[in-house]
């Protein structure tokens, strides 16, 4: 059974009922087929997002179907126009007390409308369940429109998963890394540089001992999947768009 992938525009998303919104690109492909946890983390998705120029070719090159790359940056910024727009509630889940206070200083400069609010859960590899309770009894008592997850993959889509029935939130997304871009902690890569589908080299060329067993380990792990896909010529577990 292979990922539905979104292929869609993100100003027709409905928040007409709980949706969780997930990305995958080569890397989370990958650590999905030795995890299964985070697979079906991502396959439960009722959006899938192809963030990755990777899994753009891999579904153009298998299935034929042509894919525009959405990133999870493009989703933080569609979700805030939109609750700019009526005044609506947010909710940054993750990450430090330092990079969700520069969060907040720069929603109100940008976004005056939106009302926000954080919560920095401990680092560690797994919460308990007093834990667990906490941040989603914080959640449920601001009421968001939209709850942000930044917790790094796998965990926080293993998270979302996990707990999504007990949180009160019309858009559950999983966006990692966007919460130090919008922070400025962590610089994107220009658009001269994404829109050249080079984003990924940029950011391996920045961050090379953080980024490298992603590119040159996984990138050849994912070329190797999508050959057998091709020599099958039955895309069977790689993307598909819908």
């Amino acid at each position: 059974m292979s990922y539905q992938l979104f292929n869609g525009n993100l100003n027709n998303l409905s928040d007409s009922s709980k949706t969780v919104i997930n990305t995958i690109n080569q890397y989370s492909f990958c650590v999905a087929e030795r995890d299964n946890d985070f697979k079906e983390a991502l396959m439960d998705s009722d959006v899938l997002l192809p963030d990755g120029i990777g899994i753009v070719l891999a579904v153009k090159s298998v299935t034929g179907h042509g894919l525009k790359k959405i990133s999870g940056t493009d989703l933080h910024e569609n979700l805030l126009e939109r609750l700019n727009s009526n005044n609506g509630r947010c909710f940054y889940l993750g990450s430090n007390k330092n990079t969700l206070q520069k969060i907040t200083d720069r929603l109100n400069l940008e976004y005056p409308a939106i009302t926000c609010e954080t919560y920095s859960p401990t680092y560690k590899a797994h919460f308990g369940d007093e834990e667990n309770a906490e941040m989603i009894n914080a959640i449920n008592l601001f009421q968001p429109d939209v709850l942000f997850v930044g917790m790094t993959a796998p965990k926080q889509e293993k998270w979302v998963h996990q707990h999504k029935g007990k949180i009160n939130a019309q858009f559950i997304c999983s966006i990692g890394a966007v919460f130090d871009f919008y922070a400025g902690t962590v610089k994107r890569p220009s658009k001269f540089w994404i829109d050249l589908g080079l984003e990924w080299f940029i950011r391996l060329c920045k961050e090379p001992k953080r980024m490298w067993k992603r590119y040159f380990y996984y990138g050849p792990v994912f070329a190797w999947a999508l050959l057998k896909e091709k020599l099958r010529n039955h895309p069977h577990s790689l993307p598909t768009a819908k």
